[in-house]
C-alpha cells in the first residue's frame, strides 16, 4: 500500500472517529454506518484522481460531485434526473430537508429519533463535507496540520449539543483519529524523502532509520493528550480536566460552602419543550384528597432581569436541610397552609440538573447528590447528579392566604425590594408606563398586581401563541405588549418586569404547570405542562403565585373575587394539554369569557415553542456561521503557513520536461531555496549572482558537505539557465533543495525553526506581489481613460 493510500484511509478514519461525538445525539446510532460508507465512495474518488493524476482543485471538484451524486440518491432519488442527477427539483427538495432538520433540532429532546430524513440529511452530509475538507487538506494538498480544523468543528459542534456526560471519551477518540492521520503524513513524507533522520540502532538488532520518527511521533502524541487532560487539573481557573471523575458540578466539594451561578433553565428546558408528542416528564402521587389544580411543580426561580432576559442570580448552596426546611420567608403564622406529602417520579431520559418540587417545599428525602439553594428553596444537582430516573419525596406546603391579608401587608423590607425591583435602564419606558395606566385605580401593591394578572388574562386582548416570535433585547417586552401574542414566558416576563416597575417585588418562576389525573390515582406531568409563571412578595404571606398567561393553569383563589354563582369551574380538574395550532381568538374573546377565563373555565394549552427568551433555539445555519467564523479566526494566522506549504509543494512539483520548461523548473527550485534561507533568517540578496549566494548561504546556514553541494548544484543550473544558449535540463534539483531544506533547519534552533514554519519571512512577497498587481491595474486603467480635451483655440 502507497504512503498516499494510507493516508487517505487514515483521514477517512479521523473523520468518522470524529463524528462519534454525534452518536448520543440520534437514536438509533445506524447512520454512522451511512455515513462511513457514503464517505468511503468520496475518499476512493479521491484516491483514483490523485493517480490519474488531475490537479488538485479538480480531485476536490470530482469528489464534491461525487458526494452530491451520493446525496441525491440517497434522500432525492424521486426528485432527481433518472434518480441520479440533481436538478432543480432536487435542490428543492433539499431545502426542505434542510428546513425540516432546523425545525426538528428545535423540537426534540436529545437523543432525537432518526426517523427524520432531515436530521439524517444533515448529519450524513455534515460529515461528508467535513470529510471532504480533510482529505483535501491532508491528502490532496499534503498539509494534515490544518486538517484538525474541520474536525475540531465537527467535534465542537457535538459536545455544544449534548448534555457533556460522555464528552470527554469523544474527545479521545477524535484526538486519536488526528494523531493517526499525522502519523500517516510524517511516515509518507519520509518515504518520499529518504531515511534523512536515520541513526544507529540503540540495541543490536535494532532497525534504525525511519522507526525514530515513528517513536518520536507516538511520544508527541501521548504528551500532547496528557498536557491536554491533566493540565487542567493543575489549573485552579478550570472546572477539572478529563480526568476530573466527578465531572464539572456546581458548589465546591460536600460541604456546606460553595456556590451556583447557573444557566438560564430555559435554555435547558428548550429541547424537551420543543416536541411533537406530549411524553411524561413525571409522575406524581400525592396524598389522598389533595387539590391537584394548585400542584405546580417549580424548578427554579429566576431574579435577575438585565433587560434582556430573566435568570437565576448567583445564589450560595449549602448542604440539605435535615429535619425539614425551614419557614419560607415573608410567610406568617396567621396564613392558612396545609402540609402535603408527594412521591414523585421522574423519567429515565429526564435529565434536569434542578430538583421539580412543589412550593414552597417543607422536607425532601431523596439520594444522590444535591445542594440547597436557601433563598430560592430549591436543589440543585452536585457534580453531575440530575433527576433521570430518580424518585423522592416532597412535604410541601399548600399556603392558602386570603385577599384581605395579601390586601393589608405590609412593606417588604427595604433589602430586599431593592434587590426584586431592580430594572436595567435599557427598559423602554413604555413598560413603567403601561403599568401605571392599568393599575391607576388600584389603592395597594396587591390591587395592582391582580390588575396586571387581569390585564393579560382577560381585559387586555392578548392571544396565547405559541408560535409567536417576540424576539430578544431590551424592546422584547414594549414589542410583546403592542403585538399582544405570546404564550407564557412572555406573559410571565412582561407581568415581573411591570410590577418591579410599580415597587413590587417580583421574580420568574419557571417549572410545570398541574399535570393529568391517572385511573391509577397519580398525576402525569408531560412535556406540554411546562409552564413559567411571576411570583410577587407580600409581607407576611411570601412569594405568592399568579397566572397572568390565558387559558393556562389555575388562577389563585385569592385573586378572584366571591361569587355566588353555581357555575363555576371544578378546581380539581388540571390542566389540558395544549393544542399545536396557535390561539386564533384574543383572551377576551366570545368563545371562553373573561369570567370563565379568569377561573380557568377554558380548556388550557401548553407551550410548544421553545421556552427562552428568544423562542427559538440556535438555528443551523447560525451554528454553522460560528463555525465557519471560527475557522476563520483559526485560518487567519495560520494563512503565512499555509501559504508557505502549498507554495513549495508547487515550485517542488511536478513540471515539464522539455527544454522550454527548464527555466521555469529551475528558476521556481531557487526560490524557493532562497526563500527557506530567508524564513531561518538568511535575507536574500538581489545583487549577488547565484553562485555567490550559494556560498552565502552554506557559510551563514553552516551547511554540511552533502547539503552544500545540494546548494551549488542548484546555482549552477541557475547559472545555465540564465547564460547558457540552450540550458539543458538538471535532474534531481528537488531532492537537492529539500536536502539542503533540512540542513538549514537542523543548525538553528528550536524557535526559529518553529518560527519559519508558523510565520515565515518570506511569506511578505504576498503583499509584494499584491502591490505590483495593483500598481500595473492602476497604470493599465490610466492608459485606458481618454485624455481631457483642450480648450479650441488653445495650441500645444
Amino acid at each position: 500500500m502507497s504512503g498516499r493510500v494510507r493516508l487517505a484511509l487514515c483521514a477517512w478514519a479521523a473523520t468518522l472517529m470524529s463524528a462519534c461525538a454525534l452518536l448520543p445525539l440520534v437514536r438509533p446510532t445506524t447512520w454512522i454506518l451511512q455515513a462511513a460508507l457514503l464517505l468511503a465512495v468520496q475518499s476512493g474518488v479521491g484516491a483514483a484522481t490523485r493517480r490519474v493524476p488531475l490537479a488538485r482543485p479538480l480531485t476536490v471538484a470530482a469528489q464534491a460531485l461525487v458526494a452530491l451524486f451520493l446525496l441525491t440518491v440517497t434522500f432525492a432519488r424521486e426528485q432527481a434526473v433518472a434518480g441520479l442527477v440533481p436538478g432543480p427539483d432536487a435542490f428543492v427538495h433539499f431545502a426542505d430537508l434542510l428546513r425540516q432538520g432546523s425545525d426538528d433540532i428545535a423540537r426534540y429532546a436529545i437523543p432525537a429519533p432518526l426517523e427524520s430524513d432531515g436530521i439524517r440529511l444533515m448529519l450524513v452530509g455534515g460529515v461528508l463535507i467535513i470529510g471532504l475538507a480533510v482529505d483535501a487538506l491532508a491528502v490532496t494538498f499534503r498539509s494534515a496540520a490544518p486538517a484538525g480544523l474541520p474536525l475540531l468543528a465537527l467535534y465542537s459542534v457535538a459536545a455544544g449539543l449534548s448534555d457533556g456526560g460522555t464528552d470527554w471519551l469523544w474527545f479521545l477518540v477524535a484526538a486519536a483519529g488526528y494523531l493517526l492521520m499525522l502519523l500517516a503524513e510524517g511516515r509518507e513524507r519520509l518515504s518520499q524523502w529518504g531515511r534523512l533522520f536515520g541513526g544507529a540502532a540503540r540495541v543490536p538488532g535494532e532497525e534504525s532509520g525511519t522507526v525514530a520518527p515513528v517513536r518520536t511521533g507516538r511520544r508527541i502524541g501521548a504528551v500532547a493528550l496528557g498536557v491536554a487532560l491533566v493540565v487542567p487539573l493543575a489549573l485552579p481557573a478550570m472546572n477539572g480536566g478529563l480526568l476530573d471523575g466527578t465531572g464539572a458540578g456546581v458548589g465546591s466539594g460536600r460541604g456546606g460552602g460553595g456556590t451556583i451561578s447557573a444557566v438560564n433553565p430555559l435554555v435547558s428546558l428548550r429541547d424537551s419543550l420543543n416536541v411533537d408528542e406530549d411524553r411524561q416528564v413525571l409522575s406524581l402521587r400525592p396524598e389522598a384528597d389533595t387539590d391537584i389544580s394548585n400542584l405546580y411543580l417549580r424548578i427554579v426561580s429566576l431574579d435577575d432581569f438585565d433587560g434582556t432576559t430573566w435568570k437565576p442570580a448567583k445564589r450560595s448552596i449549602t448542604a440539605v436541610p435535615r429535619g425539614g426546611f425551614p419557614t419560607p420567608i415573608g410567610l406568617g403564622p396567621d396564613v392558612k397552609r396545609t402540609e402535603i406529602e408527594t412521591t414523585i417520579t421522574a423519567a429515565d431520559w429526564y435529565a434536569q440538573d434542578w430538583l421539580p418540587m412543589p412550593y414552597p417545599p417543607s422536607g425532601v428525602r431523596i439520594g444522590g447528590n444535591w445542594r440547597y439553594e436557601p433563598e430560592g428553596m430549591t436543589l440543585v444537582g452536585d457534580h453531575g447528579q440530575n433527576t433521570r430516573g430518580v424518585t423522592y419525596e416532597v412535604k410541601s406546603l399548600d399556603v392558602q392566604p386570603t385577599a384581605e391579608q395579601l390586601a393589608s401587608a405590609p412593606a417588604p423590607p427595604p433589602a430586599l425590594t431593592r434587590e426584586f425591583t431592580d430594572l436595567p435602564d435599557s427598559l423602554p419606558p413604555v413598560v413603567a408606563a403601561t403599568a401605571r395606566k392599568v393599575t391607576g385605580n388600584a389603592t395597594n401593591p396587591y390591587e395592582q398586581a391582580v390588575a396586571l394578572q387581569d390585564y393579560f388574562a382577560v381585559t387586555g386582548g392578548f392571544e396565547y401563541d405559541t408560535q409567536v416570535q417576540v424576539g430578544s433585547g431590551s424592546e422584547a417586552i414594549a414589542r410583546f405588549l403592542k403585538d399582544k401574542q405570546g404564550f407564557c414566558v412572555h406573559f410571565s416576563f412582561a407581568m415581573a418586569a411591570m410590577a418591579r416597575s410599580l415597587g413590587i417585588p417580583a421574580r420568574v418562576a419557571v417549572g410545570f404547570a398541574p399535570g393529568s389525573p391517572q385511573a391509577d390515582g397519580s398525576v402525569a406531568v408531560g412535556l406540554k405542562d411546562a409552564h413559567a409563571w411571576p411570583e410577587l412578595y407580600f409581607e407576611g404571606v411570601g412569594w405568592t403565585r399568579f397566572e397572568p398567561t390565558p387559558s393556562r393553569g389555575t388562577v389563585p383563589s385569592y385573586t378572584v373575587p366571591d361569587t355566588s354563582s353555581g357555575t363555576l369551574p371544578d378546581p380539581s380538574q388540571p390542566s389540558e394539554s395544549a393544542s399545536t395550532a396557535p390561539s386564533a381568538a384574543p383572551s377576551a374573546s366570545q368563545a371562553c369569557t373573561p369570567q370563565q377565563r379568569k377561573l380557568d373555565g377554558c380548556a388550557s394549552q401548553s407551550p410548544q415553542a421553545a421556552v427562552a427568551g428568544n423562542d427559538d433555539g440556535p438555528r443551523w445555519y447560525v451554528l454553522l456561521a460560528w463555525v465557519l467564523g471560527g475557522l476563520a479566526a483559526l485560518a487567519i494566522p495560520m494563512a503565512p503557513m499555509l501559504w508557505r506549504l502549498r507554495t513549495r509543494a508547487v515550485r517542488l512539483g511536478g513540471h515539464g520536461r522539455g527544454e522550454a520548461d527548464v527555466a521555469v523548473t529551475t528558476l521556481a527550485v531557487w526560490q524557493e531555496l532562497t526563500d527557506t534561507a530567508w524564513d531561518v533568517g538568511i535575507e536574500p540578496d538581489e545583487s549577488q549572482t547565484p553562485r555567490t549566494a550559494a556560498a552565502r548561504i552554506v557559510r551563514l546556514g553552516r551547511l554540511d558537505p552533502a547539503a552544500a553541494a545540494s546548494v551549488h548544484r542548484v546555482a549552477d543550473a541557475v547559472e545555465q539557465v540564465l547564460y547558457a544558449p540552450r540550458p539543458r535540463p538538471t535532474t534531481g534539483l528537488a531532492q537537492d533543495v529539500r536536502r539542503a531544506v533540512v540542513g538549514l533547519r537542523s543548525t538553528v534552533s528550536g524557535s526559529t525553526r518553529l518560527r519559519a514554519v508558523v510565520a515565515p519571512r518570506s511569506a511578505i512577497r504576498v503583499v509584494w506581489t499584491l502591490s505590483e498587481w495593483w500598481a500595473g491595474l492602476v497604470a493599465r486603467v490610466a492608459a485606458v481613460r481618454p485624455s481631457p480635451r483642450k480648450p479650441s483655440g488653445q495650441e500645444s
